[in-house]
Formats: C-alpha cells, structure tokens, sequence
C-alpha cells in the first residue's frame, strides 16, 4: 500500500496511507491520451457559422443576358464565385461532443494520478483555509509549500463557503486551479505540475473510485 508525508498548517508532518487501487493503479498512456483528447474535443463549442447563397442579402436579378456575350451563364450574384456571395461548403452550427465510457474515464483518472505520485508531484496536506477572501495570503500559502511559480491544480474536498474563499483567493494566480473531489479530469491531473490535495479530498477520492464493489449475492436455490 502506498504511503506518504501529510504537511499541517502548522509545519509538522505525518504519514498517510493511500489506496493501492487510485494511487498505485497502472497507468495506461492510451487511455489517458484518449481521454484528454475527449475533454478537449468537448470544450469545442461548435458555434462556426457562415452564410449560404440562400443566407445573403441580394437582388434576383441576373447579372447580364443568358446569351450573346460569350460569357457563362449566371442566375444572380448571391453564387459563391461573386464577391459578397455566400459561401460554398462553409462550416455551420453543430456538436462535437464525444462520450466516453465512465470506466474508462476513471481509469485514466487513477493511472494519471498514479503516475503523479510515483514523481513525486502530489503533495498531501491535512487542510487548506482562509479567514477571507486574499490573494496575498494564497500566495503565501503556495510559497510555504516552495511552489512558487509551478503549475498547480488544488483538490479540496467540500464545496460550502470555506470551498468558495479558497477558489477566490486562488484564481488571481497564474496557473492555480482549484477542484471539488472528485470533480476533476485526466486533463487536469497531467497539466499540473504540482498536484495539492487535502486529507479529506482523498478520502473522498477513495470513498468513491476504491472501494471493492458489493458482491451479487447468490441466488438461493432452496
């Protein structure tokens, strides 16, 4: 079972024990790749537009006589190949969502953050709070954990006003993102450098992606 240093807040250090099965899982670089390439396909927005022939304003006029002048015939100006036409095979609203199935998603999330621990990048710490709202004392936060200007993702574990003063304090701070276990991606796992989760975020963690699942019981045949 994999364990490691858990830091206070007030300097001392501890040690807590992690689930084999979301901190030691095997990390499949396919899978992890899949599901970063899903999450980015899914932020597409899909709002490209453009007009058709049908779509722009013009006259039914014909731009000159069918016949006589040598040139190819034409109905109106609204073709694509005048200026001011509409556009020929042009992209139009549409979704590029992709599901991807929540077994494989779960197993990229626990291979992503079981590559992390072997590196050495997660950093667990019993708690993480502020009185108020500042970015001043995020900051210095970050600094006593010698983090200063590394890319972290920061995982708590409730989302209640304590939650909200720890994200606004966090946000005005380049590359610091805050998550609610377990609402976090693969994605946000292998864009931080630094991952700092508190006691109670893993706990939920594993509450929720470790525990064996119930055996069916067995039919009785009595």
């Amino acid at each position: 079972m994999p364990t490691t240093t858990i830091r206070n807040k007030d300097g001392g250090s501890g040690s807590i024990a992690l689930s084999e099965k979301v901190f030691g899982a095997k990390a499949n670089m396919g899978l992890m790749h899949q599901a970063v390439l899903t999450e980015n396909t899914n932020r597409r927005q899909g709002t490209q537009d453009t007009k058709t022939r049908a779509d722009v304003a013009h006259t039914t006029k014909k731009p000159y006589k069918q016949k006589g002048t040598g040139r190819a015939r034409q109905g109106m100006t609204s073709a694509p190949q005048y200026r001011h036409g509409g556009i020929a095979l042009g992209p139009h609203p549409r979704t590029f969502h992709i599901s991807l199935p929540k077994k494989m998603r779960r197993a990229a999330i626990k291979g992503a953050l079981s590559s992390k621990f072997e590196t050495g990048s997660i950093v667990v710490v019993d708690v993480v709070s502020f009185d108020t709202i500042s970015t001043k004392a995020a900051a210095s936060y970050i600094a006593s954990l010698e983090l200063t200007g590394q890319r972290i993702l920061v995982v708590i574990a409730d989302e209640n006003e304590t939650a909200t003063k720890i994200y606004k304090s966090f946000r005005n701070i380049p590359g610091v993102e805050v998550r609610v276990a377990p609402a976090f991606s693969t994605r946000d796992i292998l864009v931080a450098q630094t991952i700092v989760m508190t006691q109670g975020a893993i706990e939920k963690i594993e509450s929720v992606w470790g525990v064996n699942p119930v055996p069916a019981k067995e039919p009785d045949n009595e």
